[in-house]
């Protein structure tokens, strides 16, 4: 109304009932991975979805998903490109998330890569060669190679496991 001033609305905090009790909180080991999970939501490869997210200091760095390369069709608009039992068709989550903080300039040299899917013998490459000095992953897949590989070069790969798991406060 003209003439009155106006009053700002401010939450009382905290809310009633959203919490109670004591606050749980994640771990962030299972924060980042919960994100990985939800890039793996933009997946557009029907045969598995991935996700990535590169984390350094407790701070995401840059997320990756399976998808076509850019600009060209998506497996679920054109179907599976297959050779040797693999679509070639999708850029890999880890390589994606590794390109995409090269197309912002984002230095990810002595983070750590928390990935849905542990990575295949060619994304690892390219995770130590970025100097990714941790690898966290949801579920096994596929490259025995990549174990042998991490221990040579002290790489740690660390199985979380995709389900909840006990939280830190």
């Amino acid at each position: 109304m003209p003439g009155q001033a106006a009053r700002a609305h401010t939450p009382s905090l905290p809310v009633p009932g959203l919490y109670s009790g004591a606050v749980s909180r994640v771990s962030w080991d299972r924060y980042f991975m919960n994100l990985a999970v939800q890039a793996a939501t933009r997946s557009t490869c029907p045969r598995k979805s991935v996700g990535a997210v590169i984390v350094r200091d407790k701070t995401v760095l840059s997320t990756g998903y399976n998808g076509s390369i850019r600009g060209a069709p998506h497996c679920t608009e054109v179907g599976c490109m297959m050779e040797n039992s693999h679509c070639i068709r999708t850029v890999h989550a880890e390589a994606n998330a590794i390109v995409q903080a090269a197309r912002h300039g984002t230095r990810i040299e002595g983070s750590q890569i928390y990935v849905t899917a542990s990575p295949c013998f060619s994304c690892f490459k390219l995770i130590v060669n970025a100097g990714i000095g941790a690898v966290y992953f949801g579920e096994f897949y596929r490259d025995e190679a990549v174990l042998r590989f991490a221990d040579e070069l002290g790489i740690a790969l660390v199985q979380l496991g995709l389900a909840d798991e006990p939280t830190d406060g």
